[in-house]
C-alpha cells in the first residue's frame, strides 16, 4: 500500500476555522463570502486527446508510447511532463490575474492498476502533492476532481473510457474501488485547508438516474467518516438534477455551461442579439434550477469557448474569435449577477482552448504538427471538432441509421434532452471517428517518438513549461478584468489567509 499520511496545513487552533464551508447560498471563509474563480489543469494528471495532441484515450496512448520507448524512457518522459506542465511560474502567473482556485482533474490510474486493484502506488501522490503545495504557497485553492474513475463514470474519452458504455454503474466493484480511493485521498488531505474540496465524479452519465444518487450518498458517508470539513462538489451530466432530492450537507451542486456558440458547430455567429442573449440566460437558469430551488451556492465547474488560429484555413477566423470572446463575456456577466463561482476550461494545451499553450515552434508541437492537422481534417477527436471535410461522407450513414433504427433519435443522451449536442451525428461520430479511427491513429502518434533519447524527451516535455508557452492574451485580460469584480470576496480576502 502507498503512504497516504496526512500533511496538516494549519495548526490545531486555526485549522477548523480556515476551511471553506457552505453557508446557505454562499461559500464562506470565517463567515465571509468567497467567490472561487479559476481554471482547471486538464490534460495533466488526466490527459485528454485534444489538450495534448494525441488521439484515442489516455491509457491507449500511454501503452503505445511504452511499446515505442521502453519502460525506462516512458517513465522518464511522463515524470518530466507532469513536472513541467505546472510549476511555480504557472502559479505566479495565475495569481497575477487575480484568480484564486484551480480544479485538478485526476485519473485513477495514477493510484492503482486494474490488474493490481486496491494496492496504491507509492508515487501516486508525488505530483498532486507538489502542485497543491505550490498553489497553497501562492494563496490558490485547489479542488480535487476524479475525472476518470474505474469502469468509466461516463461514456466519453475524458474519463479514459474506450467504450461507449459507462460500466461504472453496472459493476459494484468499480464503485467500491472508487470509494476506497476517496477514503485514501480524504485521509491524506483532511487537514489541508488549501484544498477547497473534493469533486467525487466528473460528468457522471447514469441513464437510469438513480444509481448515481445512491453512489453520492455512499461516497459522502465514506468521506465524512474521515474528513468532516471539506466541501463536496457534486455534478451530473448536463446538469440534470431532476431526480435529486435534498442536497447533501456542506455540498455544492455544480453545472457545466458550455455554449454551442463557442464551438465550430455553432448554429450561427454570435452577434449579441436579444434572442442569443436570452438563450444563454435561459440555459443558465435551467442548469442552476436545483441550486436555486434549494438555496445553495452555484459553481460553474466548466465552461469556455475554443479558438481558431490563422492556420485553420478559415478566412474570417479573427471575426469568429471575436464572437467567441463576446460569448465568454456574456457568460461571465451572467455568473457575476448570480454571484456564481466558476472554473474555466482549460489552463494549458497545444493551442486549442488554453489560457496558455505550447506554441507551434516548441519541440513537442513541431514533432506532432502534421499529425495535429490530420486529426483536424478527419475530425478524429470529439471536442470542438469541425467535421466540414467529412460531413458529406457521414451524412448518408446518419440517414440510413435513422431510417432503419429510428429509436436512435432518442438514444441516451439525445438531442433536446439532457444535452442538446447529442444527436444521430454525435452517436455515429463517437463510435466511428472518436473510438475506432482515433484508437488506430494512436499507433501513428506513438511512432513519432521512436528512437528519442532522454535528452530529446526532456526537451519535448519541456515544451509545456510556462516559460516556453504562449499566453492567450485577450482571454487572460478578460479573466483578469472579471477577477476584479467584488474583490472583497475574491482573491484579496484569501491572500490575508496566506499571510
Amino acid at each position: 500500500m502507498g503512504n497516504f499520511t496526512s500533511k496538516p496545513a494549519s495548526t490545531p487552533n486555526t485549522m477548523k476555522k480556515d476551511f471553506l464551508k457552505v453557508e446557505g447560498t454562499k461559500i464562506t471563509l470565517r463567515g465571509e463570502e468567497v467567490v472561487l474563480k479559476g481554471t482547471a489543469i486538464g490534460g495533466w494528471m488526466n490527459m485528454e486527446n485534444f489538450i495534448t495532441g494525441y488521439t484515442g484515450h489516455e491509457h491507449q496512448v500511454r501503452a503505445a508510447l511504452k511499446d515505442v520507448l521502453g519502460e525506462e524512457k516512458y517513465e522518464y518522459f511522463f515524470d518530466k511532463f507532469l513536472e513541467y506542465f505546472f510549476g511555480e511560474e504557472d502559479a505566479k502567473f495565475f495569481v497575477s490575474l487575480g484568480l484564486n482556485c484551480i480544479r485538478v482533474p485526476i485519473n485513477y490510474h495514477h493510484f492503482e492498476d486494474d490488474m493490481n486493484p486496491r494496492v496504491f502506488k507509492k508515487e501516486g501522490l508525488k505530483h498532486l502533492d507538489r502542485v497543491i503545495d505550490i498553489c497553497a504557497k501562492h494563496g490558490i485553492y485547489t479542488i480535487i476532481d476524479l475525472h476518470a474513475a474505474p469502469g468509466g463514470q461516463n461514456f466519453d474519452w475524458h474519463s479514459d473510457n474506450p467504450t461507449h458504455k459507462a460500466a461504472f454503474y453496472d459493476h459494484r466493484d468499480f464503485q467500491d474501488r472508487t470509494i476506497i480511493l476517496w477514503e485514501h485521498l480524504a485521509r491524506h488531505y483532511k487537514d489541508n485547508t488549501w484544498v477547497a474540496g473534493y469533486n467525487p465524479l466528473n460528468e457522471p452519465t447514469d441513464e437510469k438516474h438513480v444509481r448515481l444518487i445512491d453512489f453520492y450518498e455512499r461516497v459522502e458517508k465514506a468521506i465524512r467518516k474521515i474528513d468532516g470539513d471539506h466541501i463536496l462538489f457534486l455534478d451530473t451530466f448536463a446538469a440534470d438534477f431532476s431526480h435529486f432530492g435534498k442536497p447533501l450537507p456542506n455540498s455544492v451542486y455544480t453545472c457545466h455551461d458550455y455554449s454551442n456558440y463557442g464551438f465550430p458547430s455553432a448554429p450561427e455567429l454570435y452577434t449579441g442579439t436579444k434572442e442569443q442573449i436570452q438563450l444563454h440566460k435561459d440555459a443558465f437558469e435551467r442548469k442552476t434550477e436545483y441550486m436555486r430551488k434549494h438555496k445553495g451556492p452555484i459553481w460553474v465547474g466548466e465552461f469556455g469557448p475554443v479558438y481558431q488560429n490563422a492556420h485553420d484555413n478559415i478566412p474570417n477566423w479573427e471575426t469568429v474569435n471575436d464572437s467567441r470572446f463576446d460569448v465568454l463575456n456574456l457568460q461571465l456577466d451572467i455568473y457575476d449577477k448570480a454571484k456564481a463561482s466558476w472554473s474555466i476550461w482549460v489552463y494549458k494545451d497545444v493551442g486549442f482552448q488554453g489560457m496558455v499553450y505550447a506554441g507551434e515552434y516548441t519541440p513537442y508541437v513541431k514533432l506532432i504538427w502534421e499529425f495535429l492537422q490530420k486529426q483536424k481534417r478527419l475530425a478524429a477527436n470529439k471536442w470542438g471538432a469541425d467535421d466540414t471535410q467529412v460531413r458529406d461522407l457521414f451524412k448518408p450513414i446518419e440517414e440510413w441509421l435513422t431510417a432503419n433504427a429510428p429509436t436512435i433519435k432518442t438514444r441516451y443522451p439525445s438531442s433536446g434532452g439532457v444535452n442538446d449536442s447529442w444527436n444521430v451525428s454525435g452517436h455515429l461520430s463517437r463510435l466511428v471517428r472518436n473510438i475506432l479511427l482515433s484508437e488506430e491513429m494512436v499507433k501513428e502518434y506513438a511512432e513519432l517518438f521512436r528512437g528519442k533519447s532522454r535528452e530529446e524527451l526532456d526537451e519535448l516535455a519541456k515544451s509545456f513549461k510556462f516559460d516556453n508557452c504562449t499566453q492567450r492574451t485577450r482571454l487572460n485580460e478578460i479573466l483578469k478584468k472579471d477577477s476584479r469584480r467584488g474583490e472583497k470576496g475574491g482573491h484579496a480576502q484569501i491572500s490575508e489567509k496566506a499571510l
